[in-house]
């Protein structure tokens, strides 16, 4: 349930990511974005459904409850002002003033770290794991958040619009700020690879097989949509 819920509030900020008053992004995944389609207020509308609607989805969660409620804790927190809707409106204001690497990176662990830094915590909290290993987790998925991020913006340069389902170059002309147009695209790649490297190591300190997730962060550093 807990994952359906992430993925609830995950299309729900894509939908809003893509509206006029954000990113005005016409397409997404190779199909006209949401408000493209249904209009803007159908598009806002379906966000605030689908982000409620996970709230209730998780609360019905078959769990015990006070696991539940500290999942759920979390849930809010990463999609609130201290998460994802925070890492937005950073978004909106460097539109303004030019972040450095510093504020980007602090930028994209919220708008993008945070969603995957709660599904990682949430699974640990879930299984009964101890402190630790949750913040272990979160660790680990803030620096593949990272990774991906900037992998985005990498391939907003150099990608293939058809493997990307969307148009290229809308962060340059959108005169946005980041990291693959701060430092240069190979810059931008060895510090994707330094992250990707640095979530392996983490891994390293989980008991059991986690040769899974190795692969999966892999295929993150070197995907191509």
């Amino acid at each position: 349930d807990f994952a359906v819920a992430l993925e609830m509030i995950h299309t729900y900020s894509l939908i809003h990511d893509d509206l006029p008053c954000m990113d005005n992004d016409d397409m997404r995944r190779g199909k006209p974005s949401c408000h493209k389609k249904f209009g803007e207020d159908t598009a806002l509308l379906a966000g605030d459904a689908l982000l409620t609607e996970s709230f209730k989805l998780a609360a019905n969660a078959d769990t015990e409850a006070s696991l539940k409620a500290k999942a759920i804790s979390v849930l809010a927190d990463r999609a609130g002002i201290d998460g994802m809707i925070g890492g937005q409106v950073m978004d909106l204001l460097f539109e303004l003033q030019k972040p450095d690497l510093e504020k980007l990176e602090d930028m994209y662990s919220k708008k993008t770290g945070a969603l995957l830094s709660a599904a990682a915590e949430i699974g640990c909290i879930l299984g009964g794991a101890t402190e630790d290993k949750i913040n272990l987790a979160s660790a680990f998925a803030l620096k593949v958040g990272l990774a991906f991020q900037i992998i985005d913006d990498i391939l907003d340069v150099i990608g293939d619009e058809k493997l990307l389902g969307k148009p290229i170059g809308s962060d340059a002309q959108n005169n946005k700020t980041t990291v693959a147009t701060l430092l240069g695209v190979t810059k931008a790649q060895e510090l994707s690879k330094t992250l990707t490297d640095e979530a392996i190591d983490i891994l390293d300190k989980f008991e059991g097989d986690t040769s899974a997730l190795k692969e999966l962060t892999k295929f993150l550093l070197n995907r191509k949509f």
